[in-house]
């Protein structure tokens, strides 16, 4: 851990009719809500209408409420003609989708901060007109970078990346101006169908499932149906994938409580439809059902995993195999963390260091005295009266979601700190909030120990502060074998230097902070904090080429941005079991032996793109 790191619905009801004061003064709100957003971000200069699916079926925006909103976009990068690459070079179809999806959560949460009326939808607008839905045009079968086992937290990402372009509707399908590229086919052509419940007469029995076609039940009530179907659409689709022998992509959803959804969709692979037929369903009305078998040769179903292994909480340690330790933290944490060992014979627990849950000074780090703060009261709303605010560039990083998450990385964030006058509970202090996820420490064949969340984490939710001891970087000794020293360069990400990863400046640095002092190298962090002897779990964090974490500086007691506290936030949507990482951040070549000799160590991430060695 050593070296320094580089920053890598229905349609709403109908609005009653007011008076012309009434209206400006709801579009001044409106106004004022956007104007908030939009001091982070630009807009995109094609304001177009609202995107149509190719089978003219009404899309997110335009199901909403009709209208041509405005939606915010970050700054992208432009070819030379103008027209956005979002992709850039990127090859890999996995990092694409994680690329795709981290760009429409930042859109959500924009929305979200911005206070506007279905977020989702409008995210799955600015995805839009960003060009960056990953698949705009359907196919059929396999999309790469979505295996089998993918789990989606919502239907507006499967829009988002072009899996399942219906964030409502269960049947996805090509129109007829797909004829010239399949003409073959009859049109039209289901491709994917969404299982979740909605209808009573869907029958799943994994390899083989009935699946009940669209239209005539009361999505918005009972789930009942209320009038026969017809064969068009979504339903003819089907019949076609029938006739023509086309595999259809099945997604399963189910209800998850440890989702921030509450919902999760599995992809479970390709399934034929083997027969279809009408009937008179359980509410008397007429249904056509469509029997579909899983084709052979694809993983393993997963749903079972997803439902009753992934986030499920063992009710005892005598569920958990493989413990080694009850709770690391021996009570110090809200939550407790157990460690498990299937790897070593006999099993062996975490040793050689003691457990912190904050961080020890040494005598020779002066920290500075507790800034002013802001005069708000109860929680900060309000960014034009907050103090706190202004620092972060008029709005708050944070938006009021499952307990707080940050809208996207920056070069610091300003949290509030122990003189504002908001309590605990204030979303400007979510990193300073209790450990919310059940986390485990467990042995890894390869990596030693790993850490790994029972929970499903939104991105953008706080998972830890890096705890040890705070030094100054010249006295640690070098020549020792310490892979837990953590070097806080806020200041020279802040400046881009070294190859670091320059992040969102909209923040305003103090005038009295001293962030551009240095007493040696502006290349070398002046402090660092050393988990060695001392720390908390997060030293148990590996590296990863690919992490699903981000290091971000937090600023709350004071403003020195050389004595930032160093946060991991999650960087996507994570699931349960998979293992927490972020990127160490090390030059290669960067790190030298006792001789004097470049030290080279073996990395064993796994990533597509990775680079092989750690440094």
């Amino acid at each position: 851990m050593a070296g320094k790191r580089e920053r890598a619905k229905s349609p709403e009801p109908k609005e009653r009719r007011s008076s012309s004061r009434v209206q400006e003064l709801r579009q001044k709100e409106l106004d004022e809500k956007e104007r908030l957003a939009r001091e982070r971000v630009k807009f995109l200069s094609d304001q177009s209408s609202e995107v149509c699916d190719d089978d003219t079926e009404p899309h997110a925006a335009e199901e909403e409420n009709g209208t041509n909103e405005r939606t915010l976009t970050t700054t992208m990068q432009k070819e030379e003609n103008g027209n956005l690459n979002f992709y850039g070079d990127e090859e890999d179809a996995h990092l694409k989708v994680r690329r795709n999806l981290r760009f429409f959560n930042t859109q959500y949460l924009l929305m979200v901060q911005a206070k506007l009326s279905r977020p989702d939808l409008k995210g799955i607008t600015a995805v839009m007109k960003a060009n960056a839905v990953l698949y705009p045009r359907k196919r059929i079968g396999e999309l790469p970078g979505i295996d089998v086992g993918h789990r989606f937290f919502s239907r507006a990402e499967m829009v988002a990346v072009g899996f399942h372009s219906h964030w409502l509707n269960g049947i996805d399908f090509m129109g007829v101006d797909y004829q010239k590229e399949y003409s073959d086919y009859h049109f039209p052509l289901a491709v994917s169908i969404v299982m979740s419940g909605q209808y009573e007469d869907d029958l799943d029995n994994a390899d083989v499932v009935t699946y009940t076609g669209q239209g005539g039940h009361n999505l918005t009530g009972n789930k009942r149906q209320i009038k026969d179907q017809e064969l068009l659409r979504g339903n003819l689709a089907l019949k076609n994938c029938f006739e023509d022998k086309v595999p259809v992509r099945v997604i399963r959803g189910h209800d998850c409580k440890s989702s921030y959804s509450k919902r999760v969709y599995t992809y479970d692979g390709l399934y034929e439809v083997v027969k279809f037929w009408a009937e008179k369903g359980v509410s008397g009305f007429t249904v056509y059902k469509y029997q579909l078998k899983r084709m052979e040769g694809q993983p393993e179903l997963t749903t079972n995993q997803v439902n009753f292994v992934y986030g499920r909480i063992p009710k005892s340690t005598s569920e958990i195999q493989g413990l080694v330790c009850d709770d690391i933290s021996k009570g110090l944490e809200s939550k407790r963390i157990p460690a498990t060992n299937r790897v070593d014979e006999p099993p062996i627990p975490p040793s050689g260091f003691t457990y912190i849950s904050s961080l020890k000074i040494e005598p020779n780090v002066k920290v500075p005295k507790s800034s002013t703060g802001c005069n708000c009261r109860g929680s900060c709303t309000d960014p034009n009266k907050c103090a706190c605010a202004r620092l972060n560039g008029g709005n708050f990083p944070y938006v009021d979601l499952n307990d707080g998450r940050l809208i996207e990385p920056r070069d610091v964030v300003f949290e509030c700190g122990p003189n504002c006058g908001c309590g605990p509970e204030c979303v400007n202090r979510t990193s300073q909030k209790r450990l919310r996820f059940h986390l485990e420490v467990f042995r890894s064949p390869k990596k030693g120990w790993a850490v790994r969340s029972w929970d499903f984490i939104p991105a953008g939710s706080p998972v830890c502060e890096y705890i040890g001891v705070l030094r100054r970087t010249d006295d640690v000794d070098t020549l020792t074998d310490n892979d837990y020293i953590f070097e806080i360069d806020c200041q020279q990400t802040m400046q881009g230097l070294d190859g670091r990863q320059r992040r969102l400046k909209d923040v305003a640095v103090p005038t009295d902070s001293k962030a551009c002092e240095s007493n040696g190298d502006e290349n070398v962090p002046e402090f660092c904090i050393d988990a060695g002897s001392i720390g908390n779990f997060a030293r148990f964090i590996n590296h990863s080429c690919e992490p699903n974490l981000f290091v971000q500086c937090v600023l709350s007691s004071h403003q020195d941005i050389k004595l930032a506290r160093v946060v991991l936030f999650a960087a996507d949507n994570i699931p349960p079991l998979q293992e927490l990482t972020y990127d160490y951040g090390y030059t290669l070549d960067s790190v030298h032996g006792p001789d004097g000799k470049v030290k080279m160590l073996t990395c064993y991430c796994g990533a597509v793109n990775c680079r092989r060695r750690l440094y």
